[in-house]
């Protein structure tokens, strides 16, 4: 897959939701929304990439594994975006060797917690902070351009999904729908400061296809006027 732009890998958004737009339940439970055929789906899309990136939220909720197993396939480079480092040591992606892991934190994590995670032989980015003090993605996806990946999946949770439309960090959108309804719950995607829905996010070359028993949609955002006017990816 070619490059999202000059300084950054092109993006993929990968992510599986019931029929009112929830990626877990109140409680947090999200296994598995989707069917067997979605699931294919999912483990296809991470090798087609060069690395696949979830929230350390994501990790502590789920224990994903993030590797290629349902599908022939290369698995990708695991990225956790980890602000303070709250990463189990015991998690899948530090423990599980089928794949390489990069945890993506900042200066507020401690020194103890740096050598702890490195012990269990995964790689450490220090990147800036954004205006919230969460890692900078924008800043990370410079970092992984520069050590040379392309194309980068992202599969959550919410906070990264939002982050990374807010950012205009978007190249392609892959979303599986299953045929389920549970009220409350998370949201695929938090608040992005849109108030009228001329605003709203567009996709073109959008197609949706039948997966199993899930429907999937797939497009690529247009470009469009942020709030302040200037031409921005949406």
């Amino acid at each position: 897959m070619g490059n999202g732009s000059a300084g950054r890998p092109s993006v993929t958004v990968h992510y599986a939701q019931t029929l009112d737009g929830r990626i877990a339940t109140r409680t947090g439970q999200s296994r598995w929304i989707s069917g067997d055929a979605s699931l294919r789906l999912a483990h296809r899309l991470r090798a087609e990439h060069e690395a696949v990136l979830v929230g350390v939220g994501t990790v502590i909720a789920d224990n994903p594994r993030l590797t290629v197993r349902l599908v022939p396939g290369r698995s990708p480079l695991r990225v956790v975006a980890d602000s303070t480092l709250r990463l189990p040591l015991g998690a899948h992606v530090l423990v599980d060797a089928a794949a390489r892991t990069l945890v993506a934190t900042t200066r507020r994590a401690s020194e103890e917690r740096l050598s702890a995670v490195r012990r269990r032989g995964a790689g450490v980015l220090v990147v800036e902070e954004d205006a919230r003090g969460r890692v900078d993605l924008a800043a990370l996806l410079g970092q992984l351009r520069a050590l040379g990946i392309g194309s980068l999946l992202v599969e959550g949770g919410r906070e990264v999904i939002t982050s990374v439309f807010q950012a205009g960090l978007v190249d392609r959108l892959v979303v599986c729908i299953a045929p389920k309804i549970v009220g409350a719950g998370v949201e695929a995607v938090g608040d992005l400061g849109i108030s009228h829905l001329g605003e709203a996010l567009t996709f073109e070359e959008a197609a949706v296809s039948r997966v199993g028993e899930d429907i999937v949609f797939e497009g690529r955002p247009t470009r469009r006027p942020s709030a302040s006017g200037r031409e921005g990816e949406g």
